[in-house]
């Protein structure tokens, strides 16, 4: 199992993955915790190129029956949420959209960190901070 010890985590959001996570009432706390398991070496699928597909915990509920989520990881210490979806929804994403998700991991996870703040600054990306001891 990877230990993280390299590198400070950094988390980032897509707007998509922002208003799916508002309507799943997911905290930018639960994708932080989701963020630093995967870090830590606890993942659900690894689908190759970057791509990771992890099951969110909500604050109060359980992994089991709640969302899943397509996270671009870089070992390094970046994680981006850019896809979102309710088990109930969808058993899992196509083909097709796994090759598109790899192509876009190769191009984030390829990006420079002043790359990474423009993307910040224009709203590509929203960062999420690490969360307060007490949230």
């Amino acid at each position: 199992m990877y230990r993280a010890a390299q590198k400070k985590l950094s988390v980032y959001k897509t707007k998509q993955f922002g208003r799916f996570a508002r309507k799943a009432r997911i905290r930018d706390a639960d994708l932080w915790e989701t963020a630093r398991l995967v870090h830590e070496g606890s993942i659900d699928a690894d689908l190759g190129g970057g791509v990771i597909k992890q099951r969110i915990a909500r604050a109060g509920e359980g992994k089991a029956g709640g969302s899943r989520s397509i996270i671009l990881f870089r070992l390094q210490g970046r994680a981006i949420f850019v896809y979102g979806f309710e088990k109930k929804d969808l058993g899992n994403i196509k083909a097709n959209e796994l090759e598109a998700f790899r192509e876009l991991a190769d191009v984030l996870l390829g990006y420079s960190d002043s790359e990474i703040a423009k993307r910040v600054a224009d709203g590509a990306l929203i960062e999420i901070p690490e969360p307060e001891e007490d949230e």
